[in-house]
């Protein structure tokens, strides 16, 4: 179904890129691996002929979907232009190439806000509609576009995931009492909110030191969607107990990587469905960079960490850490544990010019809590 617009018709290139930015958003939840990308044909007149938006992984893509959308209306997209905000597909992959499909639809010109950075597309799918005779123009809400994909560049760019680091932590940056006691620092509405973030991710991330000492199953729960992320445990000695929670999800992947491999312990975990790998480093703990290369490989766009501060405190001393969704409660605890711990190469900081240096991206208010995104300064310029 065609979604109505907020502005009355026509509608102008401006409003339509963010009609398309906002059917991308939508598809967060679903597209992974894919990106989450949304299309709006509008025709000479400035009518919508056509919407949609990625379904899920081997289904149809956000051209398609908005071609079908006009052709289940029995509308005309001859000469229409098409709003989209990544780069057609120019590859056979799990579908078929969406440039051809928009070409053979008649569409006379694309607007698209950034080209997709994927090797198998990388400009082509521009090339094939210019050389198609399609208008092309690209940069319309870049940034906007740019942030909702993020991890999916990451993955093509960097060959490693986004890592989105997520902690609730009082006033004073407490995430626990000393004595680990942690639920609730912050409100029901924090917490559903942090359940939408997991929805996004490719997969979730957590040490096995969360998964003796709390028992979770780290799913998404309380909000709508088709799919449960792939859940990765960091377990340098194989201790993730066989009848963990977290097994209790159905169908949803478990990986667990370890420094060496104990083959009864590992089979105890293979019965319950996990998939266990060794990648160790030199002090003989899992090799953090060497994870994230192998979650790259496994389509993981997107890394939401949810551990406790020492695995935190590696993550970033390793420099591994790309943005940090902090919920602060309005609470003065004291003395208590910190979101990650010797977080800083080389030891405690003698100077504050060696403090990481973070870009605020945004605040607010969830229910009583407050909810910042912050990126680690110049992380995301590739």
């Amino acid at each position: 179904m065609i979604p109505t617009p907020s502005p009355p018709l026509p509608l102008s290139a401006a409003e339509a890129m963010r009609l398309a930015l906002s059917l991308a958003r939508a598809a967060s939840t679903t597209a992974p691996p894919n990106p989450a990308v949304g299309c709006v044909i509008v025709a000479a007149d400035g009518r919508i002929v056509g919407a949609g938006q990625t379904q899920r992984a081997g289904g149809p893509h956000a051209e398609i979907m908005a071609l079908r959308d006009a052709a289940a209306r029995g509308v005309s997209t001859t000469g229409a232009t098409a709003f989209v905000t990544l780069e057609p597909c120019s590859h056979h992959g799990r579908t078929g190439p969406c440039c051809d499909a928009l070409v053979q639809a008649g569409i006379a010109k694309v607007v698209a806000s950034i080209p997709d950075p994927n090797p198998l597309v990388s400009g082509q799918g521009f090339e094939r509609l210019r050389a198609a005779g399609v208008e092309v123009e690209v940069g319309p809400q870049a940034e906007a576009a740019r942030a909702l994909n993020i991890g999916f560049l990451s993955r093509m760019i960097r060959k490693t995931p986004w890592v989105r680091l997520k902690a609730a932590a009082s006033l004073d940056g407490r995430t626990a009492l000393e004595n680990g006691s942690s639920q609730w620092i912050t409100g029901d509405a924090a917490r559903a909110d942090g359940h939408a973030w997991r929805a996004r991710a490719g997969a979730i991330l957590t040490g096995v030191g969360t998964v003796i000492e709390d028992n979770p199953r780290l799913d998404v729960r309380g909000v709508d969607t088709v799919r449960q992320p792939p859940l990765v445990i960091v377990d340098s000695r194989l201790q993730t107990p066989p009848d963990a929670r977290l097994f209790e999800i159905p169908e949803r992947p478990v990986w667990i990587y370890a420094a060496a491999r104990d083959d009864d312990r590992a089979r105890a975990l293979e019965a319950r469905g996990a998939i266990v790998s060794c990648l160790a480093n030199a002090d003989g703990k899992v090799d953090l960079r060497a994870l994230l290369a192998d979650l790259a490989r496994r389509e993981v766009n997107e890394l939401h960490v949810e551990a406790g501060h020492k695995l935190n405190g590696s993550l970033m001393r390793e420099g591994l850490v790309d943005e940090l969704l902090i919920y602060l409660a309005p609470k003065f605890i004291g003395d208590g544990l910190g979101i990650a711990s010797h977080p800083h190469a080389g030891g405690a900081l003698t100077s504050l010019g060696g403090a990481l240096a973070l870009e605020f991206q945004s605040f607010e208010a969830i229910g009583p809590d407050l909810r910042i995104v912050a990126r680690v300064a110049g992380r995301d310029h590739f």
